[in-house]
């Protein structure tokens, strides 16, 4: 084992009190390669009281110099971006070219944060009375909270807080204690780009860190990416100590293919959608909806065969299209799903349970599995299994392949593949989904725009990064301002003030 990860507080690397440690696990070879501290009540205590302490200055500090962080930030990711990439493949498993097409995302959220002296500009009105002037600002809320999933332990933390500090928060980052390692070293490169100490503060841990977190008084806002379970606790307990709250869920996003659809490209699009990073994305595609049986026979065949054809090890050599699931745990989770699909009834097309990679025995891989004639009755349709698992669900109409979707409990992301437009536009308008494509399988908004699901994929008002982000991050104050004046002067007025 080589070393332990701790937390960074104020700035400095901070061991706390804590005598509870978690294997942090390389998946393609089942090793231990180190430990993680999970956090007690006291050092995340500590943490908060650093980012109090930090954030009257900071809040004071002028929006262009807390840009000119941000520049510095992303110079510095792109510098040691071979090297982070490494970091999460070694912990998370994905394959190194989709490790770096995570950070590239996350470098997009820091280079919105850039632009936070226009973000942050309010409104303002003169003369909306006798020499009365109005105006609204965006005030930050002061010491904010980020909880991050495994899956992407880069990209999802920078949703969260490189806008958050922009808009003079200050920040506690709590990343996944399965994938630690990236987090810590981004989170030092945001120190020597020259965050002053406090302003951003790492606690790794488990619930323990998470519920003081979520009770501490000091702690004004949470954001959460994970499990709808989670984010509904996340949820339900941040709001109830007063807290502002955005948390994002669980998924299961359906695919609908339409008998004119270019088969070869959403075959292709499946592929990419339903097993990259292992099936391990709030964002992939779980459930494909073929509209009518020669749709369905023609894209079960072809996805066979793309099947046959996926190169399967670890993520570290990119000649591989997927690499292990993240934990021995987790994958005898998404095995047993695909022998309860068995059990259910469905047909196992492509079997990937007894795949084995030469060299990495005892690494976490499951191959990808198929599925045919799903029904919205099974357990591998409803729940999110979160692996390379695709299920293939038939359907006779257009209508009756959204109405599948809209019964469904979450609300997350939904793609057509279709080549008639009113078909598209029908689907844009009407799917109770939160996150559209068009023949765009993995639809991700761009950091100048939000992310954010429907029904039970999201919990809170708002959805993150972007526009929302920075409503979420701020408070709006709205100011009414007249200086007394000799020629305006009068006596007191009972009645309500009007125009």
């Amino acid at each position: 084992m080589e070393k332990r990860v701790t937390h960074l507080i104020n700035g400095q690397i901070a061991d706390g009190t804590e005598d509870r440690f978690q294997d942090v696990f390389n998946p393609a070879t089942g090793e231990v390669t180190k430990q993680v501290a999970l956090a007690s009540r006291s050092t995340v205590e500590e943490a908060i009281a650093a980012a109090q302490k930090a954030f009257p200055a900071w809040r004071n500090t002028s929006p262009a110099k807390r840009a000119q962080v941000m520049y510095k930030l992303k110079h510095l990711m792109e510098k040691n971006a071979d090297k982070i990439c490494r970091m999460i493949t070694d912990e998370h498993g994905k394959v190194f070219n989709d490790a770096m097409g995570e950070l590239l995302r996350a470098v997009e959220n820091v280079e919105f944060a850039c632009g936070v002296p226009e973000l942050l500009k309010g409104e303002h009105s003169k003369n909306v009375g006798p020499a009365i002037d109005s105006w609204s600002e965006h005030q930050a809320l002061g010491v904010v909270a980020g909880i991050t999933p495994f899956n992407f332990p880069a990209m999802v933390p920078f949703w969260m807080w490189p806008l958050a500090v922009v808009a003079g928060n200050t920040f506690i980052l709590k990343p996944s204690e399965r994938t630690p390692t990236a987090s810590m070293y981004l989170t030092h490169l945001a120190q020597e780009a020259g965050l002053p100490p406090g302003v951003l503060n790492l606690v790794n841990g488990d619930k323990e860190a998470v519920d003081t977190l979520l009770t501490d008084p000091r702690v004004e806002a949470v954001s959460f990416v994970g499990s709808t379970p989670v984010a509904e606790y996340i949820y339900t307990t941040g709001t109830a100590h007063g807290k502002r709250v955005q948390a994002l869920g669980g998924a299961k996003n359906h695919a609908i293919v339409m008998p004119d659809a270019d088969l070869d490209n959403a075959v292709n699009a499946l592929m990419g959608a339903a097993y990259g990073s292992c099936g391990e994305r709030c964002m992939a595609i779980p459930v494909v909806v073929t509209v009518g049986d020669t749709t369905g026979d023609a894209v079960v065949a072809k996805l066979k065969e793309r099947l046959a054809e996926m190169k399967i090890g670890p993520g570290s050599d990119n000649t591989n299209d997927m690499g292990p699931l993240v934990t021995k745990s987790h994958f005898e989770k998404v095995k047993g799903y695909v022998d309860l699909g068995i059990e259910e009834g469905a047909e196992l097309v492509v079997d990937g349970r007894n795949i084995v990679v030469d060299g990495y025995e005892n690494g976490f891989f499951l191959g990808g599995c198929l599925f045919d004639r799903v029904t919205p009755d099974m357990k591998i349709y409803r729940d999110e299994i979160f692996g390379p698992v695709l299920a293939v669900v038939r359907a006779e109409t257009q209508q009756e392949a959204m109405d599948l979707i809209d019964a469904h409990e979450y609300g997350n992301g939904t793609c057509i593949f279709t080549r008639d437009g009113e078909s598209a536009r029908y689907f844009t308008d009407n799917i109770r989904v939160g996150m559209v494509g068009v023949n765009v399988p993995l639809p991700v908004p761009v950091a100048y725009h939000s992310f954010g699901g429907w029904k039970r994929s999201l919990f809170g008002d708002l959805s993150i990064y972007g526009p929302d982000g920075v409503r979420f991050y701020t408070r709006r104050k709205t100011i009414t301002q007249r200086w007394p004046s000799a020629s305006l002067r009068e006596g007191a007025v009972f009645s309500f003030p009007s125009n």
